[in-house]
């Protein structure tokens, strides 16, 4: 247990004293309160929120709460001292040896920082979920990273995750890739097809595909009218492509779960049972849309559709779930994949591209009507990359014709500096990637800031080696000084840290972090630079570097967690 769960659990005693005293009633709601550290750190270690939460229960003031919960707290161990502050705010000052105990927890167990807040609830994260016609490029790469990262997070604050794909197999799309497979496959067979028309796929990466329909079928589809070839290229094409897709992700380290079909849904009657789920609800009916607003088209005419009550659930207005001509509508088929997904769920994310931004609210009245509010789905918004190249904006790839690939990208930088550049900025904030920032040695790139500060350590600790310094067995940590310890603080923050992000949906806080925590612990080390007593290393007082190993050990410890949340590896060396 971190020392932030501790005491919000000593914490939690003090309040049930004052339940037993009747000062507190049984039934107070205790969710809403924190232990936090303070937003000055002068202020102290810890700060809780309890009397102004609680105050209005225990029917007094803050203030008043406050005095009466002090002298408890002050008898908590390691508390040397508690002062109210503004209408009712707690700071508690510790002992250093709260710190110091920390810091060896934090060195002793591996899995330092998970928790179970999520209690086994699962979550399915629906991540990437690209058409299959082609590979991955730079505007599918941030989405993957982000859904990537948030499964992790979420499963070391204790969800169960499902990470799942949804293949958009079912639309028109489809169909122009199985023609444009045709094509490639004539052409594997040797006919010389010309330039690629207009409408079809002209990416190069069909070229294989081609081949191994020739290969499959020979000459047997040349010629022949296009329905007795259309399904069984959709088929063979969409499963190659998914491959791809598979393989391109593999690259940076995102595998899935699931990978759902949206012609499968549709074949085995799902939408027709998600529109009947509704109809018993009495949320669909047949009407017509109002006339769009402002200029009227003059092709406009109003037609009966069958409409879903989305504005009784929050939606701008009722949205159709099937087309004038009978067809299901693509939010009929979102709200019956989504019915799909809630079946195994208690919590659904959608990591979505920012054109996606304006379907977001009828999808999340769809899940609240037909899940009766039993599942909540919450959607990230993420906005594109900008590629740049020392500044120069990059609009072209050779290799793909008309876009850069996300393997162009992981080959020529790592997949380490991908993934983490992806989580420098909020999901929902854009980002540029400059090819040649990005794999700078200095501390404006974040990604090698943070890699050099783990593998600073690790040489750190092979000099203390090579130099006789033992490694092992108990340091004295009471030599740690001020500034030392106020690092072991910041440590303390990680197990916060990750809750948050996991609550929050937002893996970023994790890069945030560790870029914070890097800078700290460069910063402790720079002061060896003018005062060789402040190094790490000093030779002369084995038992001093000892601490200060032990220190770094701790800051190496949650790097390497928080980096691995990340999809990123801790280097133990930089070339």
């Amino acid at each position: 247990m971190s020392l932030y769960a501790r005491y919000s659990a000593l914490l939690d005693g003090t309040l049930d004293d004052l339940v037993a005293a009747g000062t507190l009633p049984a039934d107070a709601n205790r969710k809403p309160v924190a232990v936090e550290p303070p937003r000055d750190p002068a202020h102290g270690d810890l700060a809780t929120n309890a009397a102004m939460v609680l105050s209005k229960a225990a029917g007094t003031n803050p203030r008043a709460l406050a005095e009466q919960l002090k002298p408890r707290l002050e008898a908590l161990p390691g508390v040397t001292s508690v002062e109210i502050a503004g209408p009712g705010f707690i700071n508690l000052r510790l002992a250093d040896d709260a710190w110091r105990d920390e810091l060896a927890a934090i060195i002793a167990e591996e899995a330092y920082g998970r928790s179970n807040v999520g209690s086994g609830e699962r979550v399915n994260v629906e991540y990437v979920s690209a058409n299959p016609t082609g590979p991955m490029h730079m505007g599918h790469c941030r989405g993957a990273v982000v859904g990537d990262a948030l499964a992790n997070v979420l499963e070391a604050a204790g969800f169960d995750v499902l990470r799942e794909y949804y293949v958009n197999d079912a639309g028109s799309q489809v169909d122009t890739l199985a023609r444009s497979a045709h094509l490639r496959y004539r052409e594997a067979l040797g006919e010389n097809i010309g330039e690629i028309p207009e409408g079809l796929y002209p990416g190069d990466y069909l070229k294989p595909v081609g081949d191994l329909l020739a290969a499959e079928f020979s000459d047997t589809y040349v010629g022949k009218p296009e329905a007795e070839w259309l399904g069984l290229f959709k088929q063979r094409t969409v499963a190659a492509m998914i491959e791809l897709i598979k393989h391109d992700l593999g690259l940076l380290g995102i595998h899935h779960d699931l990978f759902a079909s949206e012609a499968e849904l549709q074949a085995s009657g799902g939408v027709e049972a998600a529109e009947r789920t509704l109809r018993d609800k009495g949320l669909v009916y047949e009407g017509v849309l109002e006339a769009p607003k402002g200029e009227v088209p003059d092709d406009w005419e109003p037609v009966e559709l069958t409409l879903f009550r989305s504005t009784q659930f929050g939606d701008d207005q009722d949205r159709p779930m099937k087309k004038s001509d009978g067809s299901w509508t693509y939010f009929g088929a979102d709200a019956a994949y989504h019915l799909q997904k809630a079946a195994k769920a208690d919590h659904l994310v959608n990591i979505w591209g920012a054109d996606h931004a304006g379907t977001v609210k009828r999808v999340q009245a769809a899940v609240k009507a037909l899940t009766d509010g039993r599942v909540d789905l919450d959607v990230k918004i993420v906005q594109m990359v900008k590629l740049l190249r020392a500044g120069e904006p990059i609009k072209m790839s050779k290799r793909s014709g008309n876009f850069v690939t996300l393997a162009d990208v992981v080959r020529e930088v790592g997949k380490d500096v991908v993934r983490f550049m992806m989580l420098t900025r909020r999901a929902d904030a854009p980002l540029e990637f400059d090819f040649a920032k990005v794999v700078e040695a200095s501390k404006d790139n974040p990604v090698f800031y943070v890699q050099y500060a783990h593998a600073r350590i690790a040489s750190l600790q092979r000099k203390a080696a090579e130099a006789g310094i033992a490694l092992d067995g108990p340091a004295d940590l009471e030599r740690l000084d001020a500034e030392e310890l106020g690092l072991v603080k910041l440590l303390a923050t990680y197990p916060r840290v990750l809750e948050g992000a996991a609550l929050a949906h937002e893996p970023h806080r994790i890069a945030f972090y560790l870029y914070d925590l890097a800078a700290a612990f460069h910063a402790l080390w720079n002061r060896g630079n003018d005062d060789p007593s402040r190094r790490f290393l000093v030779e002369d007082d084995h038992a001093l570097t000892r601490a200060r190993i032990e220190l770094a050990r701790g800051v190496q410890r949650i790097l390497r967690s928080g980096l691995a949340l990340m999809g990123v590896d801790a280097a133990e060396e930089m070339r």
